[in-house]
C-alpha cells in the first residue's frame, strides 16, 4: 500500500522521523478487535498488538490505539504481525464521554477530515442533538457536515422542511440529501472523498449510515438490517468500527450507532451550533458574562425580546454546564491517577532497594 494514498504526508513524516529507527515503520489503523489491531502498511495488511510501555503509560482508553490512527510498529520479518510502540500525535480526533458514571474519554475515530452527522427522513429530526453534535465537532478539528439519508421516503415538502429545520441553526455547515435505496444524490459527496482524505459517518441506528458505505464502495462491504416497524428505530448491525479505502482513494470510517454523544473536551467556542451567541455574547456588559443572572446580558435579552430562541439558549447552557461537570470530574480523576503512579513508583523503589540489599 501507498502511506501517502492513506493521508501520510511531508508534514507527519517531519514530526515522527526521530521514532523511525532500529527499522520502526508508521502503518494506520484499520479496525480494533478487543487486543488485537488490523493495519493498512507500505507492506499490506498487519495484525498488531500494543507493546507494553503503551499499556503502563496510559491513563485511560483514550491513550490507546484507535480506528484512524498513525502509529509506529515494529513489524517482525516475514510475519504479517507487528507491535505498536507509539501513537503518532493525532491530527484531529472525535471523542466523547464514556456512556454511564464513569468519567474517561472513548475516542471514536482520529486523523479525520470531515465529520458527517447522518440522520434520515423516517427518523426524528431532533434540533437539540444536532446542536449536541455540532458542539463535538467543533472541539475535534474536523469539518462538520450533515447527510439526510432516505430521500425516497418522503415528498419534497419533507425534505424542505427538515433542511430547514437545520439550516436555521447552522446556516454554514453543508447539508447534503442522498437516497441509498435510490442511489441518488451522492455526486454532492465527491469532494470530500479525494484520495487520501478521510470522513467518519456518526448517527443513530437506522439511519443507513452502512448502505451509504456500501453505495461509495460499490460493493457490500458492511451488513445492513431494516429497522423495527414498531418505533422506527434501528438494530445495531455494525458493532466495530472500520477504515474502508474507497474505489475513488478516500476514506471512510463507519460507526456503530450512538445512543449517547456526552461531550468530553471544553469548546473554547461553539461556533458551530451556537455562533449567534457567541456573537452576542460580545455585547454583554461583563467579559465573564455566564448569560444566567448578571445584568446587562446581551444574550438574556435576545430571548426576552423574542431574538433569540429559548429552547436553543436553555440548550447552550445545559451544555456549558455539562462541559463544567466534566472537567471536574477530569480534575478528581487525574488526581487519582497521579496518586496511583506515586504509589507504584514508591512500590518500585522500595523493590529495588530490597534487590541491592539482598546481593
Amino acid at each position: 500500500m501507498n502511506l501517502a494514498d492513506l493521508g501520510w504526508n511531508d508534514f507527519l513524516q517531519e514530526r515522527v522521523e526521530p521514532l523511525l529507527v532500529g527499522g520502526a515503520e508508521v502503518a494506520r489503523v484499520a479496525e480494533h478487535h478487543r487486543t488485537e489491531y488490523v493495519l493498512f502498511s507500505s507492506q499490506g495488511e498487519l495484525r498488531a498488538t500494543v507493546a507494553g510501555k503503551i499499556r503502563l503509560t496510559a491513563e485511560g482508553k483514550g491513550d490507546f490505539p484507535v480506528v484512524g490512527d498513525w502509529v509506529v510498529i515494529e513489524p517482525r520479518p516475514g510475519e504479517s504481525f507487528a507491535r505498536i510502540t507509539e501513537i503518532v500525535p493525532r491530527k484531529t480526533r472525535f471523542s466523547r464521554k464514556t456512556a454511564g458514571t464513569e468519567t474517561e474519554e472513548q475516542v471514536l475515530a482520529a486523523n479525520i477530515d470531515t465529520a458527517f452527522w447522518v440522520t434520515s427522513l423516517n427518523s426524528e429530526f431532533n434540533t437539540r442533538r444536532m446542536e449536541r453534535y455540532l458542539a463535538a465537532v467543533s472541539e475535534s478539528g474536523a469539518r462538520p457536515a450533515v447527510i439526510l439519508n432516505k430521500a425516497d421516503l418522503g415528498t419534497p415538502q419533507d425534505i424542505e422542511r427538515m433542511t430547514g429545520d437545520f439550516v436555521s441553526i447552522a446556516p454554514d455547515v453543508p447539508f447534503h440529501v442522498v437516497s441509498a435505496m435510490k442511489k441518488e444524490g451522492f455526486e454532492a459527496l465527491a469532494p470530500y472523498l479525494a484520495r487520501g482524505s478521510t470522513v467518519v459517518f456518526l448517527g443513530m441506528s437506522g439511519v443507513g449510515k452502512s448502505s451509504i458505505v456500501n453505495v461509495l464502495s460499490g460493493k457490500t462491504v458492511r451488513k445492513v438490517t431494516g429497522i423495527r416497524e414498531s418505533d422506527d428505530r434501528g438494530r445495531h448491525t455494525t458493532s466495530t468500527r472500520q477504515l474502508i479505502i474507497l474505489p475513488g482513494g478516500g476514506m471512510v470510517i463507519d460507526t456503530p450507532g450512538i445512543r449517547e454523544l456526552q461531550l468530553w473536551d471544553s469548546p473554547g467556542s461553539f461556533s458551530g451550533s451556537f455562533g449567534d451567541i457567541e456573537s452576542l455574547a460580545g455585547e454583554c456588559r461583563f467579559a465573564d458574562c455566564s448569560h444566567e443572572t448578571e445584568p446587562g446580558c446581551a444574550v438574556k435579552e435576545a430571548v426576552e425580546d423574542g431574538r433569540l430562541d429559548r429552547k436553543h439558549y436553555e440548550n447552550y447552557l445545559k451544555l456549558r454546564r455539562e462541559i463544567a461537570r466534566i472537567e471536574s470530574q477530569k480534575d478528581v480523576r487525574s488526581r487519582i491517577v497521579e496518586k496511583r503512579r506515586q504509589r507504584q513508583f514508591g512500590r518500585l523503589i522500595k523493590d529495588m532497594k530490597k534487590h541491592s540489599q539482598k546481593y
